[in-house]
């Protein structure tokens, strides 16, 4: 496999690119930087690292042309490389302070971004991940030392299951949909970035946000985002309830600890008792 460090020259030398910052990024994110384009203009070099969910970060940007979310100016399949247009001035959703304020933003970009997938799509169906949920999470649960109640995995569990069986019209969703990966812009007021797209319902795509902002996460706040998601999306409250549930613990093995997310887990029991 090529070094990032190569594929990173390949990459400005390929697009002309001028390096002028890099962005912190996760650490499943390979490289993301600030560069200049020959004409001057400003975007965003990405390469990701080999990662399932975000193989095809590229094709759904395509798939969204700029409506709600960043242009996708270029890519390079085989290094996994992406040049994106950059928001100015970038400020993610996190910073909008009020929680509702911050939800009804976020339900705006949804309903932009929110389209049929194309015949030919790459994308993996939620039903074949949501099976694979139901066969991993109790192997996951076993394997890390039943950390947590029996109770909670078998709703999660259930909950997929029943969701599955009873599917809803698929849209193409981004998956990762939380404040921080909607930033603020000139071109619109709001743009997703980073998505891990899967065809899936619509209600399957507050999963994120619902989550959101963990550290100060209370029963009160996730009752008070389904609801106004339910408001302003028109979704199955229930619905948006039990996909945040059994995301929340299908996302929340923790592998830098070899254990499971706290926060992942605390919002996982808060949605069971949402109501």
């Amino acid at each position: 496999m090529t070094a990032l460090p190569a594929l990173i020259e390949t990459a400005l030398e390929r697009w002309s690119l001028r390096l002028t910052s890099l962005f912190e990024a996760p650490t499943m994110i390979g490289f993301v930087a600030a560069v200049e384009r020959a004409d001057g203009a400003p975007a965003v070099l990405k390469l990701n690292a080999p990662d399932r969910e975000s193989a095809h970060e590229a094709e759904v940007l395509a798939h969204w042309c700029g409506e709600g979310a960043v242009r996708l100016l270029a890519s390079a399949h085989e290094h996994r490389a992406m040049l994106l247009e950059r928001c100015m001035p970038g400020t993610p959703l996190w910073a909008v302070e009020n929680d509702d304020e911050a939800t009804r933003i976020a339900a705006s970009v949804m309903r932009q971004i929110w389209r049929a997938p194309a015949a030919d799509h790459p994308f993996a169906f939620l039903a074949d991940e949501g099976h694979r949920w139901i066969d991993e999470l109790p192997r996951t649960y076993e394997r890390l030392g039943r950390t947590f109640e029996r109770g909670l995995l078998d709703l999660a569990v259930g909950a997929c299951r029943e969701l599955i069986a009873d599917p809803i019209e698929p849209v193409v969703v981004h998956q990762d949909l939380h404040g921080g990966n909607i930033l603020r812009a000139e071109r619109e007021p709001w743009l997703v970035i980073d998505p891990k797209p899967l065809v899936g319902e619509r209600a399957f795509d507050v999963v994120s946000l619902v989550r959101d902002r963990r550290d100060t996460l209370t029963a009160e706040i996730v009752r008070r985002r389904l609801d106004i998601l339910r408001e302003e999306l028109s979704l199955d409250r229930e619905r948006m309830r039990l996909w945040s549930l059994v995301h929340a613990l299908a996302w929340g093995e923790d592998d830098g600890d070899d254990g499971y997310d706290p926060g992942m887990l605390h919002a996982a029991r808060l949605l069971a008792q949402a109501t």
